[in-house]
């Protein structure tokens, strides 16, 4: 095949996004004779799509340098451009850096105004909004949005109004900034745009709508990425932050055995090319493995999502009270909650309000709750009025407002299970039956007790399982709420410090059954070990 063939095969595969071949046809075309600097550009971007990143990059700066050889400073200053844009997703930022004065130096040689130009301030807007000033990267990003209107560069346009979004949502304006992203993602549908702008869009759209506790949107705009990905298989880029986003939707909807297996996916495809899905798939396998109890493992997730630059948070300092230790929980989510921008400490109040009733530190957890109230308000939708009522329902009933913590976590409840938040739901339901057992209604708290237990144990919620446990009465027979007569006997014989083969000669059991029951009264106690079985059973009553 010569190497025109080979060209002209890959500029068709490039236009009709099969990335793999039009890579495979440009690269042997570029082996027998060399590329132009727009092919080359092509051969750049589906070496980046399909992960081969490194690769892409000297490809791209290949480019940048055929498109200087033949005077063709707009293509050279755009290639500089992307350059910025993929090292600094890579963490490269001192590279990036040299790219973004080189690209800048180019510009003063642009023998005429460019959209160039606009895509140059990208990258200087996304150092402003992520560096802590919002307003400086709104403006940047209006002035890029002028470029783009100017010079009808759609991907120009549509990048800055992404960025004009996440500005605004972070200055704490989220109806404003949500209504930015629902106008980006219609050009992002319609397949207006290229493919690495519409991977960048739907990934940070996406991500934003869950910072703003917009549950319906995030679960729409996720459905339309996985299909996006799915129509291009061979695209490695981007796949693997819809593989956390999917993490992060199933496991809110109780999912976690799907959510572990779509974050696995999520940590193996940052390492072929989508390095920002390191965060989100370790960080939603680590919240999985904090609810289910295994802290030792959720520690490590969260170290390892740490390593993208991003701070594990709220879920760190939750693990840090999930072990007891609410004075160093409340010490974390204190400082990470008052450095952050207005739309990121909205997302850290839910875990503030919980941590600071823990301590307990009721009036600072009731200025959390009213922040969470206020933007509830201003953006009533239904996952932050969940919120917002779950986490005044929870003050209320420490500031011992009974009836009105029953009713406003009642409605927390109903908003829970409207959006498929089985978790959450059955914590709320928890509560109530604390606020009932207050009022002296003790049918009704054991009712709730047990309908959360059940729910939570389904869930495979260990902790939250034992702290409902612990709520529930004794029968008359003695024995607790959450085991069953057969359990509480094994507990007895386990805390008398037999084995499992003792244990089972004394109830005419098998070896087996007597370990399964074994397990059943770890995960319906949250506990981990005999040693720990024993210690409830004699603080219970349940030894001898």
């Amino acid at each position: 095949m010569s190497a025109e063939t080979g060209i002209d095969r890959g500029r068709s595969a490039f236009q009709e996004h099969r990335w793999t071949e039009a890579f495979q046809n440009f690269r042997d075309a570029d082996q027998q004779g060399g590329l132009p600097a727009a092919d080359l550009e092509r051969l750049a971007t589906a070496e980046i799509l399909t992960g081969n990143t490194s690769t892409g990059l000297d490809t791209l700066t290949r480019a940048h340098e055929e498109y200087l050889m033949v005077g063709d400073v707009v293509g050279a200053a755009r290639c500089a451009a992307w350059m910025v844009l993929h090292l600094a997703n890579a963490g490269e930022a001192a590279r990036a850096g040299g790219w973004l004065a080189r690209g800048q130096k180019l510009l003063s040689e642009l023998p005429e105004p460019d959209a160039v130009q606009g895509f140059m301030l990208v990258p200087v807007a996304l150092g402003k909004l992520y560096g802590g000033d919002p307003q400086a990267a709104l403006e940047l990003f209006s002035q890029a949005a002028d470029f783009g209107r100017q010079f009808r560069n759609k991907d120009l346009s549509a990048l800055a109004l992404l960025g004009s979004g996440q500005a605004t949502l972070a200055l704490g304006r989220a109806e404003e900034g949500l209504g930015m992203f629902d106008e980006v993602m219609v050009a992002v549908t319609a397949g207006e745009l290229s493919a690495v702008p519409s991977g960048i869009i739907y990934c940070a759209v996406i991500g934003n709508c869950q910072i703003a506790f917009d549950l319906e949107r995030a679960l729409e705009w996720t459905a339309e990425l996985d299909r996006w990905c799915r129509a291009r298989p061979d695209t490695v880029a981007f796949s693997g932050q819809c593989q956390a986003h999917r993490a992060e939707l199933f496991r809110l909807h109780g999912a976690w055995t799907e959510a572990l297996q779509a974050a696995a996916v999520a940590q193996e495809r940052s390492t072929r090319g989508d390095p920002w899905a390191l965060y989100g798939g370790y960080y939603q396998q680590a919240e999985v493995q904090r609810l289910s109890g295994d802290l030792d493992a959720a520690e490590a997730s969260y170290s390892h999502a740490a390593r993208s630059g991003y701070e594990p948070q709220p879920g760190l300092a939750l693990l840090q009270l999930a072990r007891g230790d609410a004075q160093q929980a409340q010490s974390m989510i204190r400082r990470a909650a008052g450095v952050a921008d207005a739309a990121t400490r909205r997302h850290l109040l839910p875990a503030l309000v919980q941590i600071e009733l823990a301590v307990p530190d009721v009036p600072a957890a009731r200025q959390g709750a009213e922040e969470l109230i206020t933007f509830a308000r201003e953006c009533p939708r239904r996952m932050i009025r969940a919120v917002a009522k779950q986490a005044d329902g929870a003050v209320r009933l420490e500031e011992g407002d009974l009836t009105g913590a029953s009713q406003t976590l009642r409605q927390a409840w109903h908003l829970w299970v409207g959006l498929g938040v089985p978790f959450e739901a059955a914590c709320c339901r928890v509560l109530i039956g604390r606020a009932c057992r207050e009022l002296g209604d003790e049918a009704s708290a054991l009712m709730e007790f047990e309908a959360a237990h059940v729910e939570l144990l389904e869930l495979g919620a260990a902790p939250a399982a034992a702290w409902a446990a612990t709520l529930m009465r004794k029968d008359d027979g003695g024995t607790p709420g959450p085991l069953t007569p057969r359990e509480a006997e094994v507990l007895r014989h386990v805390a008398s410090g037999q084995g499992n083969r003792a244990i089972a000669a004394d109830l005419f059991l098998s070896e087996k059954t007597v370990a399964r029951h074994i397990s059943n009264i770890f995960l319906k106690l949250g506990l981990s070990s005999r040693a720990a079985a024993t210690r409830y059973a004699f603080e219970h009553g349940l030894a001898g």
